[in-house]
């Protein structure tokens, strides 16, 4: 007999190293070129048990969305549609912030794919890449487990040889009150980015990091840090506190910096 579902996971956040926009699609997404680096200093924690009906119980940071419409119920759903997945109740307990650039929602809905692959399906690794793809852009990043060069609009990933950051620590920071909306951020884009030439993301990581500052650039500083002036100062923070490397990441409005250990 099954032992009764019952799962828990630590889904954790990312960074990203650099981020071009490379251009606008005909379906009104961004063609985009980015590194995501896994961070797992940040996690919220996810449990997964059975239940007659579907439930969704959020605490932690309060959410600005109701439970029916949080990524990992949505990523039940899509179980469910397609392959019949049972009712289940998953509880989230939010510690990384939304609206931070962050990833923790994409995080989250991964989190709920794997687990409920691994109790009922066993669906194949491109399978589970594929319908993560669905729920969100960066969403199959966190099945990828490692660093990655991302393509396309952050779903097509490829290795990352050459970056490893075992030698550092990565703090992140995001300034009172700040909150940054993908919508505000892709708004605010000059289109004159689109196809412009940029230092080759995956050659400049295998410079010093000290280098780093001069060759890997986040495109939406240029159009966030204007109207979110405390975003940009504290990334100088972290120059001034000894960052090696200090970047908005995403979207904004979190800023990390990367220190020696």
């Amino acid at each position: 007999m099954r032992k009764p579902l019952h799962q828990k996971a630590r889904p954790y956040c990312k960074i990203n190293l650099g981020l071009h926009v490379v251009g606008r699609r005909p379906d009104g997404y961004h063609d985009i070129e980015t590194i995501f680096v896994p961070v797992r200093t940040l996690k919220d924690t996810l449990i997964i048990h059975e239940s007659p009906t579907p439930q969704m119980i959020q605490d932690g940071i309060a959410l600005d969305n109701a439970p029916e419409d949080n990524l990992c119920m949505k990523a039940w759903r899509l179980l469910h549609d397609e392959f019949g997945v049972p009712p289940v109740a998953i509880h989230l307990k939010k510690e990384i912030p939304f609206g931070a650039g962050l990833g923790g929602g994409s995080s989250d809905a991964a989190f709920t794919l794997q687990l409920l692959n691994a109790r009922y399906l066993k669906l194949p690794h491109p399978m589970l890449h594929e319908r993560a793809a669905r729920l969100g852009a960066d969403c199959a990043f966190f099945l990828y487990d490692r660093a990655a060069y991302a393509t396309g609009i952050g779903d097509q990933l490829q290795k990352c040889p050459g970056l490893n950051l075992d030698a550092y620590r990565i703090v992140i920071g995001i300034p009172q009150g700040e909150h940054v909306s993908t919508k505000e951020a892709y708004a605010g884009l000059n289109p004159a980015l689109f196809g412009a030439p940029r230092p080759n993301l995956l050659e400049a990581i295998r410079q010093p990091i000290e280098k780093w500052r001069h060759l890997i650039v986040n495109d939406f500083e240029a159009s966030i840090f204007p109207t979110h002036p405390a975003i940009a100062k504290l990334k100088e923070e972290m120059y001034q506190h000894g960052a090696l490397y200090a970047s908005m990441t995403g979207s904004g409005a979190a800023v990390f910096g990367i220190f020696r250990k």
